[in-house]
């Protein structure tokens, strides 16, 4: 299934995607596209649905985040060894975990915003999932049950705040606006081989990330079971799995995002999204 949110921005709805492309709206039979509809008994109650029966929505309304009420969100940083090549720097010998602020979650067409005093803001494509099933200590056999579907993000970041300033990453990752997810959340049995996914990101028509999960250095069980020694997952929390090589910082010389670029996002199986950079004060 394809799960997806519609409608103004702080006041989406549930819908999911007919096989014909077309929105059904699923309001008045779960609350919203969230932790607890995104649970096996909750996907289950979905699944059984007769889509076609559903109300049909206008095709021109807004897309907006395709998962509501995010408890957390968790990023594995390099974990693509082509990206770590690209970046010089050894392959890590466990994932590297850092959190984004889940108010920086935005809908996959929505405007990117600049902060005021953006100097180094950057792409990055990302394979994102969501927990379905609470996890704790799991182990790695056991981890793909957690695990409820998949989804695009895009991991924009500010890498003067990241790498510039004292602290850890998730000053240069929070901003609002720099996660935005969707368009769809794909139920993980739609979803064959998310170890082998192609993915890109075009920044003003040209390609800049041209990668594949399948040079991801973590996979997704291996993920699920060792953020799980360290903290318990929630049905709906996100944890976004790191970028293939491509992004702006590791251009020679470096390359980073303006008011007016736009951004296109591609993963196999998992839709587009497509963003234009705007300075806060024109955005908001």
């Amino acid at each position: 299934m394809k799960l997806l949110r519609f409608g103004e921005a702080g006041k989406e709805q549930p819908g999911i995607l007919d096989s014909d492309g077309s929105i059904r709206s699923l309001a008045g039979i779960v609350d919203d596209i969230d932790g607890a509809a995104i649970t096996e008994v909750g996907l289950e109650k979905i699944a059984a649905l007769n889509i076609s029966e559903l109300p049909r929505i206008d095709g021109n309304v807004r897309i907006g985040p395709c998962l509501g009420s995010a408890g957390k969100i968790i990023a594995i940083g390099l974990n693509y060894s082509d990206h770590a090549a690209e970046a010089g720097m050894p392959l890590p010998k466990e994932p590297i975990l850092f959190m984004k602020a889940t108010t920086a979650i935005s809908g996959p067409y929505d405007p990117v915003r600049l902060p005021p005093n953006a100097r180094k803001a950057d792409w990055e494509v990302e394979l994102a999932f969501a927990i379905g099933k609470r996890a704790s200590h799991v182990s790695r056999s056991e981890a793909a049950s957690h695990v409820a579907g998949y989804m695009i993000m895009n991991d924009i970041s500010e890498r003067a705040w990241q790498a510039e300033r004292e602290g850890q990453w998730v000053k240069g990752k929070s901003y609002d606006t720099f996660a935005p997810i969707g368009p769809w959340f794909v139920t993980s049995d739609e979803v064959a081989e998310p170890g082998n996914l192609k993915m890109t990101l075009d920044v003003n028509g040209e390609r800049r990330q041209n990668g594949s999960t399948s040079t991801l250095i973590f996979g997704i069980e291996e993920i699920v079971s060792y953020v799980s020694q360290f903290m318990t997952l929630e049905p709906g929390d996100i944890i976004t799995t790191g970028t293939p090589p491509g992004v702006g910082w590791g251009m020679k010389p470096p390359v980073f995002l303006k008011p007016g670029d736009v951004m296109r996002l591609e993963i196999e199986g998992l839709g587009h999204q497509e963003q234009t950079v705007v300075s806060t004060a024109n955005g908001s």
